[in-house]
């Protein structure tokens, strides 16, 4: 009996011991992750705070030319239709422009350009949020002198299949000038920033498959099958 009251006793003290272990364990993982959640919502360390704030400001400015670029696609209206899908609705205007009628002729690419359109309303209020909470910046979009010229030649270029293949090519060098940018935020971005992270890396792969969207559709649609993307202002993203 000594002897079983014996092994009992080792075996209840290791219980005993194990349960302890564990809640200190929990307790350590509990900390870690508050220390996480507290550096994911402080601004980036060192460099990556610099990076990020450069890359936020571009990417909102980028994000905002695209918005009148797909209007004039499009077309703006103020009002939705009732109908869940309706290949003549329009996009809501830009603010500071006017109504606009739509120059693209081509119902599968006035449906992209809506789309490209409240994805990337969506994308500049999340980038201005990660901005704001972050840094206690507030940036309102603005639009650059490129992005002035490649507006001015949409808006000049023909209604109809001018103005679709002009589209088609301008957006497609729009993209590539953010692929770049955003590629070096996967890498650059502070690790603890995961939200930003995948932000970028969403980026990325929209704005790439949507290039080859557009070139396709040049190609079978206007047999330009050799057309290539071409991102004409370098360092958009002003990291020196």
């Amino acid at each position: 009996m000594d002897a079983l009251d014996t092994k009992l006793g080792r075996l209840q003290a290791w219980d005993q011991s194990r349960k302890l272990a564990g809640k200190a364990l929990l307790g350590l993982g509990i900390l870690a992750a508050t220390v996480g959640i507290a550096h994911a919502d402080g601004p980036g360390r060192g460099s990556t705070a610099q990076f990020e704030k450069n890359y936020l400001v571009f990417i909102i400015d980028h994000h905002y030319s695209a918005l009148r670029m797909t209007e004039l696609a499009a077309g703006t209206d103020t009002t939705r239709d009732t109908q869940v899908v309706n290949p003549q609705e329009g996009t809501s205007p830009t603010p500071g422009f006017g109504a606009t009628p739509a120059k693209a002729s081509d119902e599968e690419i006035r449906s992209m350009a809506r789309m490209e359109n409240r994805v990337q309303r969506e994308e500049i209020a999340h980038a201005q949020r990660m901005l704001r909470e972050w840094y206690g910046i507030q940036h309102n979009p603005e639009l650059s002198v490129h992005a002035r010229r490649m507006i001015a030649m949409l808006e000049t270029a023909q209604t109809g299949a001018q103005f679709n293949q002009v589209f088609l090519r301008s957006m497609s060098n729009h993209h590539l000038s953010a692929l770049a940018p955003s590629i070096h935020c996967t890498v650059k971005s502070d690790i603890r920033h995961d939200g930003l992270g995948r932000y970028c890396e969403n980026i990325v792969i929209v704005q790439k498959n949507g290039i080859n969207d557009m070139r396709e559709m040049l190609c079978k649609k206007y047999s330009d099958c050799g057309f290539v993307p071409i991102a004409e202002d370098r360092r958009k993203d002003r990291e020196h």
